[in-house]
């Protein structure tokens, strides 16, 4: 104990052999303090009235617990079958909650369950919606997305149904959100078996009377739930997809754009960037005027500058007619180099050369580059042209290093005979290194000799 106090004192701190009450307490507050982890409380305490159901059910939940973070599935399934006699205790204040656990864990453990069933599903969420009122709409809504998981779509649209017409007491705000969810799910459900039914009759060479009309009327289903879940704020980007694919087939092509339109510049809805490359897609599909396609991809880049579609953005640029696009591929193309993920990507580079040749047949092609290098001047060239990244480009891209080459020669020579030696010095240094081993096979002769004397020791 002696040794252990004298371990927790502040060095350099002598004591006496006679020790005061102040210094002992001095002492303890300098001891060293666990640290206070924030760990979550349990579900259920022990209380002074607890009868010994409560207890046991207790202990099982603890159990299902401890069996959870060791995987152990059957165990767990075990347990669970007794844990959910709570559902029939009359006595307890808590029925809800019990049944939300129930839901939840027997959930994972027919997730993970090596012998789970879709039978089993089917009873387990059938069980569970009627345990209580207050879940009831969102376990039909994962029932139902387990259904579709497992291309059971009719009966996924059942479900739906059943719980878009289940009504409880009051209908509140919460209630009334996971009913229009539920609708547009079963609007999403409408327009997968409408792609079923178009796989079918494109099949075949015979037009169909029946079988067209009965796409039509899935398409009016699915059209009525889908357009209205897009008139809430939100990111809707599987609806939205789904609806475009029907305008698109029966060519409502207006439509479509006014659509993607709305989705995307609706400023109630939250920054979305697939709204805009929905979008842009849709329009160059179209082939629509390269004056609005460029206004569709110049959100996208202030949004997601580094995103894989800026390439093309740049390409399109170029290609405009207007004088002043030349400067803003220049921005596009140091935006991206800006990020790691491009920093070697030969296409960026070719596209900064590219560039660079164009601009340099203007007078004050510098002033430009200036302008747009910015922020950048202080830090780009040490990031781009260091020794590092000569002696990488030599030996991963040979072609890489001769573009960079040429682009940081453009505007400043001085670091492109230092990059350029650098990487000629690192390549030559390879070369001469393979050069020599092909002269002089020695070493590697004796290697493949000593391996085949120590086989046959082993034999021996």
């Amino acid at each position: 104990m002696d040794d252990l106090e004298s371990e927790l004192r502040v060095p350099g701190e002598e004591q006496g052999e006679n020790e005061s009450s102040d210094d002992d307490e001095s002492i303890n507050r300098k001891r060293i303090k666990k640290p206070n982890l924030p760990l979550a409380p349990p579900l259920f305490k022990e209380t002074p009235r607890e009868t010994g159901f409560h207890k046991t059910t207790r202990n099982c939940l603890q159990h299902i617990r401890e069996v959870l973070l060791h995987h152990k599935w059957q165990d767990a399934a075990e347990y669970m079958t007794s844990y959910s006699q709570t559902l029939e205790d009359t006595t307890a204040n808590m029925p809800q909650l019990y049944a939300e656990i129930i839901w939840r864990i027997g959930t994972e453990i027919l997730h993970h369950h090596p012998d789970s069933k879709l039978e089993d599903y089917n009873s387990f969420y059938e069980r569970v919606k009627h345990s209580g009122v207050k879940h009831y709409l969102k376990v039909c809504l994962e029932h139902s997305f387990h259904l579709l998981v497992n291309g059971q779509f009719e009966d996924a649209k059942l479900q739906l149904s059943i719980a878009e017409s289940w009504r409880y007491g009051k209908q509140s705000a919460g209630q009334s959100q996971r009913i229009r969810l539920i609708q547009a799910y079963s609007g999403f459900l409408d327009y997968f078996i409408w792609c079923d039914k178009k796989a079918t009759a494109s099949s075949t060479d015979e037009y169909d009377a029946a079988v067209n009309q009965e796409m039509h009327s899935y398409f009016r289903q699915s059209s009525v739930n889908l357009k209205e879940i897009m008139k809430l704020p939100g990111v809707w980007d599987p609806f939205v997809l789904s609806y475009i694919d029907m305008l698109e087939f029966y060519n409502d092509h207006e439509g479509a754009v006014k659509v993607l339109n709305d989705y995307a510049y609706d400023n109630s809805f939250p920054p979305n960037p697939n709204a805009h490359v929905y979008l842009y897609r849709y329009m160059k599909k179209q082939n629509h005027p390269l004056k609005k396609i460029l206004k569709v991809l110049k959100i996208l880049h202030t949004l997601v500058p580094s995103h894989e579609l800026m390439p093309e953005y740049c390409s399109l640029l170029v290609q405009s007619e207007n004088e002043g696009d030349l400067q803003k591929a220049l921005g596009v193309v140091l935006d991206l180099l800006d990020y790691s993920s491009w920093r070697s990507n030969l296409d960026v580079w070719n596209h900064l050369m590219n560039i660079i040749k164009r601009l340099r047949m203007k007078k004050q092609w510098l002033k430009i580059f200036a302008e747009e290098m910015g922020y950048r001047k202080d830090w780009w060239l040490e990031i781009h042209f260091s020794t590092f990244q000569a002696r990488k480009d030599s030996a991963e891209n040979r072609e890489l290093l001769e573009v960079k080459s040429f682009v940081v020669g453009a505007f400043c020579p001085r670091y492109a005979s230092m990059y350029c030696g650098v990487g000629k010095a690192a390549r030559k240094g390879v070369t001469s290194e393979a050069r020599k081993a092909k002269r002089n096979p020695k070493p590697l002769r004796n290697i493949r000799r000593l391996r085949r004397e120590r086989g046959q020791q082993s034999q021996d």
